[in-house]
């Protein structure tokens, strides 16, 4: 790929690369906002290689590690060229969810489906294989990339541009630095920006399993009394994804028994609407820490933070993509509106990025408060608050005005348009 930046030479040192924007770490995130910047005439250098990306060996070989992407996250994928060149069999429809409050019969319950909603599907489910491979074809074709490997190992920000310095002796200038390096983000440790961290002590258990009876594209949750929140996911076939977001000890447990041991646990708890559940091949389990991160800020001077380096979320409600996707939506807009609003060209301008941290501070804190206080509701097995918990659950399955805005928030802003 020819270098779409202009390069400047010092005497005796490596070249200098510069560019508009400078994206730290080529996770999904990171390539969807290296897409939509060059989409958006902006010359864009993605930093960071990512491992490659190995598609499935045959058609019973799932990824453990799969997303389930709203409305907005499927308007950039398609804005970007990115989603019609997913693989369509390995992509499943939510059709529908069902939330039960606890595991015995009384327990609260709480539904959705697409035909209220109005929509195709509340969600799809897409595996992180089929994902990345899609973005790494399109970057191929993009002619405003360049994708640089090598770890970067230092950050100056001055007063028109960033300068990054690479371990191959390279250096980087551009007008804005884009943080999309995960949960432990250099970019945002360059920056001083503070975080309040919280474990959960909780692990991810993430495995896929055959499934006896049809799921008919609903994905199923369960907020279990003392061992945390189930999660089976809906995959192509008559095939399910497991997220469960079990204690520490529990999860431990669950890894090192066998992988048929745990598949009749979740055949005892889903009890007739899936039959009985059968492991995959290969046979595989893994599991994450969960946690919560908030920044004190998303924004530092030619500095914004982008997924995970800006936020992270409980998976309880699987929003932690999305949330990545639609800051990507938010800083594509407020860029291409910059000259509208007579702001120079300077894409690093300090009132462009105070824009993109405004439009992301509702949803963010939202979504991180309804995450955390679920997690904290569901977590505390008390009589008299499991009784409100499952009396809460029923009433919002019946009140529909309620259920509608709990859906549009969940399907994302361009819901309606679809």
């Amino acid at each position: 790929m020819k270098d779409i930046g202009s390069v400047s030479k010092k005497t005796g040192a490596a070249p200098t690369l510069k560019y508009d924007i400078c994206i730290v770490g080529n996770g999904a995130v990171g390539k969807a906002a290296a897409l939509g910047l060059a989409q958006a005439g902006l010359r864009v250098a993605l930093l960071g290689m990512a491992p490659a990306v190995t598609a499935a060996t045959s058609p019973d070989a799932w990824d453990t590690r799969v997303y389930a992407l709203n409305h907005v996250a499927r308007s950039l994928l398609s804005t970007v060229k990115v989603w019609d060149a997913l693989d369509p069999a390995r992509v499943c429809a939510v059709e529908g969810m069902a939330i039960k409050g606890g595991t015995d019969s009384a327990a609260g319950t709480l539904t959705f489906d697409a035909y209220s909603a109005h929509v195709d599907a509340l969600a799809w489910i897409v595996e992180d294989g089929n994902l990345n491979q899609a973005l790494d074809a399109a970057l191929k074709f993009a002619s405003n990339v360049r994708v640089l490997s090598g770890r970067v190992t230092s950050m100056q920000v001055e007063a028109t541009a960033a300068t990054l310095l690479l371990e191959s002796g390279e250096t980087v200038d551009a007008a804005l630095v884009v943080g999309a390096d995960g949960a432990q983000s250099w970019v945002r440790g360059q920056c001083q920006i503070g975080i309040d961290y919280r474990s959960y002590k909780q692990r991810g258990v993430v495995a896929n399993f055959a499934c006896e009876r049809p799921h008919h594209g609903i994905a199923y949750q369960w907020f279990t009394e003392n061992e945390g929140i189930v999660a089976l996911l809906p995959l192509p076939g008559q095939r399910v994804s497991l997220v469960w977001s079990a204690p520490e000890a529990l999860a431990l447990s669950l890894l090192e028994e066998p992988l048929s041991q745990l598949a009749a646990r979740l055949s005892n708890l889903a009890g007739d609407k899936l039959g009985q559940l059968q492991p995959l091949q290969p046979e595989l389990a893994q599991a994450f820490p969960l946690s919560l991160l908030k920044t004190h800020a998303l924004v530092a001077p030619r500095v914004a933070l982008i997924g995970d380096a800006g936020h992270v979320v409980h998976p309880l409600a699987g929003h932690g993509m999305n949330l990545g996707f639609g800051d990507v939506t938010a800083l594509i807009r407020v860029l291409a509106e910059r000259g509208a609003r007579r702001v120079d060209g300077d894409c690093g301008d300090e009132r462009v990025l105070a824009r993109y941290a405004r439009a992301r501070k509702e949803e963010i804190l939202l979504m991180q408060m309804t995450t955390d206080g679920l997690e904290r509701l569901f977590g505390v097995d008390v009589g008299p608050l499991r009784l409100l918990r499952n009396l809460g659950l029923n009433l919002l399955n019946n009140v529909p005005v309620l259920k509608r805005q709990l859906m549009t928030h969940a399907l994302g802003r361009t819901a309606d348009s679809e």
